[in-house]
């Protein structure tokens, strides 16, 4: 099972991991409640169920079509005719960054060294793709595959950066500086 083959959209799974990654750090219970309830509603408009499989230091969010479920919740296996339909999240594992704020601290870091090295306009860029694979992705943005560029791109960077012309005009180029700063060449194909 993985996410690329998923009946769910990828920005789904997105959202559903970052909600599930919310829930998790939260420490009011009140707050974890409402992360579930929202991760929750947005699987059934998708006619998707999840639950977390934790096995050792390993934690997987797996999400899967609901009527694969009985009645009390338990996986018919005669319901499960494909199981690329589901998605596979790796949370936490061996080799993980102990906590999200250690991949945050890192992917600001090297946003701020782009926008102390090319200025703002670029700067501004690198604060939004850090943030954007902090918290959709909890990865170091040189792990950045490119479809989650092109997510970052054409979805996360117009609606939620608020970009000026002139950011606009530079992101290819923004993206490159920001990786040359992780030590990457920025990922194509």
């Amino acid at each position: 099972m993985t996410t690329d083959d998923s009946d769910l959209p990828a920005d789904v799974v997105a959202e559903v991991e970052r909600l599930t990654r919310l829930a998790r750090r939260a420490v009011d219970e009140n707050e974890r409640a409402a992360y579930r309830a929202e991760r929750t509603e947005l699987l059934d408009e998708h006619g998707f169920d999840c639950r977390l499989r934790e096995e050792g230091q390993s934690v997987t969010l797996v999400c899967h079509p609901a009527e694969w479920l009985d009645d009390e919740g338990t996986v018919r296996l005669d319901a499960v005719e494909d199981t690329d339909r589901a998605a596979e999240i790796p949370l936490a594992g061996p080799g993980d960054p102990d906590e999200w704020s250690d991949v945050a601290d890192h992917n600001r870091e090297i946003a701020r060294r782009v926008r102390e090295t090319h200025g703002e306009v670029h700067g501004d860029t690198a604060d939004a793709f850090a943030a954007f694979m902090s918290n959709h992705y909890a990865k170091p943005v040189e792990s950045a595959t490119r479809a989650e560029i092109q997510t970052f791109e054409e979805d996360y960077f117009p609606r939620n950066a608020w970009p000026t012309e002139a950011q606009e005009r530079a992101l290819e180029e923004s993206l490159e500086l920001l990786f040359e700063e992780a030590g990457r060449e920025t990922p194509t194909g």
